[in-house]
């Protein structure tokens, strides 16, 4: 088994509860964790056998586009996308990080991680 780490993922999309943030949107970062098998890509060197960080990278991108009032839900879709397109993943672990939240202090960033396995 092996673990595949996509790091800062950097976005500007529309989430929020606030009529505001739909409308100016806001940077986010997301990191992404995955564990699969890696024993096969790591003696063919073969794309094939292993999973494209690119795929990950666009399912990130992709769901991220898509307004939620919670980065909870944004995390959900996240997790359920990549199992359902990705068969070898076994866990996901998904941060979302709003940076300069709207939450009226001086917070850097607000996060969510959801960890799941596949059933």
């Amino acid at each position: 088994m092996g673990i595949i780490k996509l790091k800062n993922i950097r976005t500007f999309s529309y989430h929020g509860c606030l009529v505001e943030e739909s409308k100016i949107g806001s940077d986010y970062i997301v990191n992404l964790e995955i564990k699969t098998d890696l024993r096969k890509s790591s003696e063919t060197d073969e794309l094939k056998d292993t999973v494209d960080y690119v795929l990950l990278n666009k399912i990130v991108v992709e769901e991220m586009a898509i307004r939620s009032k919670l980065l909870e839900h944004v995390g959900h879709r996240i997790i359920t996308r990549i199992f359902k397109e990705i068969a070898s993943v076994s866990r996901i672990i998904v941060a979302v990080s709003k940076i300069n939240p709207p939450i009226g202090g001086d917070v850097e960033q607000v996060t969510i991680e959801m960890e799941e396995y596949r059933n």
